[in-house]
């Protein structure tokens, strides 16, 4: 499958951004979805995935309670809204695929098999 991250831009810290991840060239049914990113200078993170097969949804302790995950099976799409912004969320955020994953691999980038092309977020001070 193909992935393709959308939704980034220029927002005020305290501001609110929705990222979608749509996928083609197949469904992602049966795909467990996750986001990273990953900021000028450093190594790509994990924020948040969402299962196929259970119910749940996991996020890194520096975003829980801000953003939220969620899908859309009739639309091949993932989204993360992401809420109470701050210049620290800024980075370029991939949206990512990945089947079988087991709960202690969720947040490991190389468990993930597909990755969209990145949509970057500044958050302004």
């Amino acid at each position: 499958i193909q992935l393709q991250a959308s939704g980034g831009g220029l927002v005020q810290a305290g501001g609110s951004l929705r990222l979608s991840c749509a996928a083609s060239g197949g469904t992602y049914s049966g795909y467990d979805m996750g986001w990273f990113r990953q900021a000028p200078g450093k190594e790509r993170e994990f924020v948040a995935a969402t299962r196929w097969r259970r119910s749940g949804t996991y996020y890194s302790d520096s975003v829980k309670g801000r953003f939220t995950i969620s899908r859309d099976n009739a639309k091949n799409t993932v989204y993360l809204q992401m809420n109470s912004l701050k210049p620290e969320d800024t980075a370029v955020y991939y949206c990512a695929a990945a089947t079988g994953l087991i709960t202690s691999s969720i947040g490991n980038i190389n468990s993930y098999n597909y990755w969209g092309q990145g949509t970057l977020v500044t958050v302004s001070s």
